[in-house]
């Protein structure tokens, strides 16, 4: 009744809803240990009793299975019991016990099975299922005129829920008794047919009754009627098993199973199928998972009781994959809101929602990121880019696409030397050796009408001259920068000593810093920054993350001071320039690489003597 209500209150299945249910064992083959006249034609009989239990005439005739009118094969328990209600199977005479077994193709629903015999009910018999195709058994209920006696069991007409019954083993009635069983009867309700506990008490995959003991018919002597014999052979007009396919509460309509031939019956026109058509977004024979892009959340049943769908959830894939997965780690970090890992990332991007283009590639911010093509291959000069320790070639900046430079080279792509640096290769640019610029190629100082000229395009900068003897020799493996270069100009580092020096200097901003990128802008360089942790900030408020930084000397004689390479950490200290809302760094700042113990240092030193 529960499954019938599920199907029939959204037969859209907007909610959960079951296939229709019908007879499991039409279009299948029932089958039985023996059947009457199997081997040679033999004598048949069938008694009855009037209201008072008096013996009437016996009915008798043949049963041959060589002569279909004759014949009563276990098909005859499957055919219409409406269409074609007097025909039945029946045992062969010596058969003592006898098993009627139903195998099917694919696990399925089992609700009530009712059976309608001929002969008198048997005095003992087992119902039994399997749910791994007949590799184990389980007993669904016992059956016994004397459950003690026959099965040494509890009957539950004096034990309510007891697994035996006496209720169907009655020889009366002689012919037309009925066994009658309820999958979900105490102790097994559910209210939930889909519930855990509720699949394990109904689905099947096979199902049989063990016929284990014959009796007769015991009705009064009335003449000229004979006395029925003590035993008659096994003998059933029906065997309805009814269930319906098996689909979690997602599907309201099922087609057969890849393989399966219905066996055709008289008066059969309805097969109950088992391949489930999900619905609610869910896949497989009997939805048992959700579909591919649809692994959010966990895969649930249905609630057949407040009849909620529970629907699988949709993947954030932002267009980039056509799978998903789920990830219980992903589910339990977001707090059990997002569990969905996509599969295959495609058009250049990645991570556990498609969310980032791929290293090597950047966004193109004027396409949706769900545009197949949004992720665009990084166009970074081969010489001029700088190869970061996150792989063997240059990698650009995610969300501009500008490139990290080598030491003295400009441009979004790294592609030409900065004013003041010539001899573009693969180790950058050498600075100039020149009062102002040189030719870019040569190294050939310029005039001063070529002065004149770059002057126009970049305010001009006071000349810093550093008159002590230089201190390093050119070495090409070591990257041109101005620390190694022995030219006239060296950049001067602001060395850690006395506290008071560097509390002196007054710096407004102490921030520890990973430098992406530089860029030539014309009339100014720009140092784009990853800021990792703020020691100190005055007036400007300074967060954590992506930053830009002015260097003021940046073609100080062709000096790139103070030195900031792409892909490494400094501790940078310098000033801020209010109103710009600037991070300055020029000659007075103090910028030294990263390392642990300087920034406790640096730290120490604010807190106790910059106070």
């Amino acid at each position: 009744a529960g499954l019938g209500g599920v199907a029939a209150a959204s037969s859209p299945c907007e909610k959960a809803c079951n296939p229709r249910m019908g007879n499991l064992a039409h279009g299948r083959a029932l089958r039985t240990e023996t059947s009457c006249g199997r081997r040679a034609a033999e004598p048949s009989c069938s008694y009855s009793e009037d209201a008072e239990r008096r013996c009437r005439r016996p009915r008798c005739g043949r049963c041959s299975g060589a002569q279909p009118g004759l014949a009563h094969p276990p098909a005859a328990m499957a055919d219409s019991p409406f269409r074609l209600p007097r025909t039945w199977w029946q045992a062969a005479r010596d058969a003592p016990s006898e098993t009627i077994r139903l195998d099917l193709e694919a696990a399925f629903y089992f609700t009530h099975l009712i059976m309608v015999f001929k002969s008198p009910r048997p005095a003992a018999m087992v119902l039994e299922r399997s749910q791994d195709f007949g590799e184990t058994w389980k007993p669904y209920k016992y059956f016994a005129a004397n459950c003690s006696a026959a099965f040494g069991l509890e009957d539950d007409v004096r034990q309510r829920g007891a697994i035996c019954t006496s209720r169907y083993s009655s020889p009366f009635p002689c012919t037309g008794g009925e066994v009658i069983f309820r999958a979900l009867s105490p102790p097994y309700a559910a209210e939930d047919p889909y519930s855990a506990e509720a699949q394990a008490q109904l689905k099947i995959t096979n199902l049989r009754v063990r016929l284990l003991q014959r009796q007769g018919c015991p009705c009064l002597p009335a003449s000229p009627a004979p006395q029925p014999p003590p035993s008659l052979p096994y003998a059933i007009y029906d065997f309805i098993v009814k269930g319906s396919c098996f689909c979690n509460g997602h599907a309201d309509h099922c087609v057969p199973v890849a393989g399966f031939k219905p066996i055709k019956a008289a008066g059969v026109f309805h097969v109950v199928h088992g391949k489930c058509m999900c619905k609610h977004n869910t896949a497989g024979s009997h939805c048992q998972h959700c579909a591919p892009l649809y692994n959010d959340q966990p895969w649930q049943a249905a609630d057949g009781k407040s009849g909620a769908p529970r629907e699988c959830q949709s993947c954030k894939c932002n267009g980039h994959a056509d799978t998903c997965h789920f990830d219980m780690d992903a589910w339990l970090a977001s707090g059990n809101r997002s569990g969905g890992v996509c599969d295959n990332c495609q058009h250049n991007t990645e991570g556990q929602h498609c969310q980032r283009c791929q290293l090597g590639f950047y966004r193109d911010l004027r396409k949706p990121f769900s545009a197949p093509d949004t992720c665009k291959p990084c166009s970074c000069h081969p010489v001029g880019s700088a190869v970061l320790p996150l792989g063997p070639r240059p990698f650009c900046d995610p969300s501009t696409g500008d490139c990290p430079c080598k030491p003295g080279v400009a441009g979004p792509r790294c592609d030409h030397c900065l004013p003041g640096y010539w001899g573009f290769s693969a180790y950058g640019c050498r600075p100039c050796h020149c009062a102002r610029s040189c030719d870019p190629h040569t190294g050939d100082c310029l005039s001063s009408s070529s002065d004149v000229s770059w002057h126009n395009e970049a305010p001009p900068f006071q000349a810093v001259l550093n008159e002590s003897e230089p201190t390093w020799g050119w070495e090409d493996e070591q990257g041109f920068s101005a620390l190694r270069h022995s030219g006239k100009c060296e950049c001067k580092e602001q060395v850690l000593g006395n506290p008071k020096v560097f509390c002196g200097m007054k710096y407004t901003y102490v921030i520890k810093t990973k430098i992406l990128s530089a860029h030539d802008k014309g009339s100014h360089a720009e140092v784009s920054v990853k800021i990792k942790k703020v020691l100190k900030s005055t007036k400007l408020k300074i967060l954590r993350g992506k930053r830009t930084l002015y260097p003021e000397s940046w073609t100080n004689r062709g000096c790139t001071c103070p030195i900031l390479n792409p892909g490494l950490e400094y501790l940078v200290a310098g000033h801020e320039d209010v109103r710009t809302g600037r991070l300055v760094v020029n000659m007075k700042s103090f910028v030294h690489q990263w390392k642990s113990a300087l920034g406790r240092k640096v730290l120490e030193i604010l807190k106790r003597d910059c106070n």
